[in-house]
């Protein structure tokens, strides 16, 4: 398997990894390591001293344990793996808080972390909203974990294509009787099909088989593409890292347990 190009998405944070001389096997490896392997902070204990908003305990428990948190992996162990055997200590867990009164809108913000390093990711997430004399005060706990265990701990959303070949023939004698059958995203202002806007909004299944004489779509099968769309714990490149020390740590495993 060979890196052959990354590109990344400014806005949203998107890296696309093409992979050539490869298998969707393994492509699909690295695919399932990222999502349920690669271990992010989450909430995972809530108590709370006072709340008299309109949210039960249980649902602001829920949201919170959903927040997004900012991932240092260096700086703490996974549960399991840690020197206190999972009891809890500053190298496995970090203690979250929050106490105030209403009227307002208590936001992600206003949460304070024991270490700045693992903190809301997104600041502006509303928790709830509290009315005159209404107050909220807890204290949350937040560790390690993986996706493989609870869906809060994946830290993005992965998935693989083959790389793409289109061949457009806008002067084709049925374009007219199959222009219809196509969708009207791809279309230029001047009524022709454009390649790039099929790339643009991904639409080769919706172009495939309506007429290749219009439209082709080849798909090179030792070519693929790696899409990486991260929540925000962690960056697409420390993903990724982080995937691959794992995969070969569980090939590690299984030749030990082999001998």
């Amino acid at each position: 398997m060979k890196i052959d190009n990354v590109t990344k998405e400014k806005k949203s944070g998107r890296t696309l990894i093409t992979l050539k001389n490869t298998t969707p096997a393994l492509v699909n490896t690295l695919r399932r390591a990222a999502i349920d392997l690669v271990p992010t902070m989450a909430i995972k204990d809530v108590t709370f001293n006072q709340n008299s908003s309109a949210m039960y305990d249980e649902v602001l428990a829920h949201r919170l344990g959903l927040l997004v948190l900012k991932t240092d992996l260096r700086g703490y162990n996974l549960p399991e793996q840690c020197t206190c055997n999972g009891e809890g200590c500053a190298k496995c867990e970090v203690h979250l808080s929050l106490k105030t009164s209403g009227p307002c809108t208590v936001y992600a913000s206003d949460i304070k972390s024991k270490d700045p390093k693992i903190k809301p990711e997104y600041p502006k997430t509303p928790i709830v909203k509290l009315l005159k004399g209404q107050t909220l005060e807890f204290v949350a706990t937040a560790c390690l974990g993986r996706g493989k265990t609870h869906v809060k701990h994946a830290p993005c959303l992965a998935w693989h294509t083959f790389k793409t070949k289109v061949t457009v023939n806008n002067q084709h004698k049925e374009f007219e009787a199959y222009k219809e059958k196509y969708p009207a995203e791809i279309f230029t202002k001047d009524g022709k099909i454009d390649v790039k806007l099929i790339e643009k909004n991904n639409l080769y299944d919706a172009c495939d088989g309506v007429n290749e004489g219009i439209v082709k779509i080849e798909y090179d099968p030792e070519t693929i593409i790696l899409h990486i769309e991260p929540w925000g714990q962690l960056s697409a490149q420390k993903i990724l890292t982080r995937a691959t020390e794992e995969i070969s740590m569980t090939f590690q495993e299984f030749e030990e347990k082999l001998k």
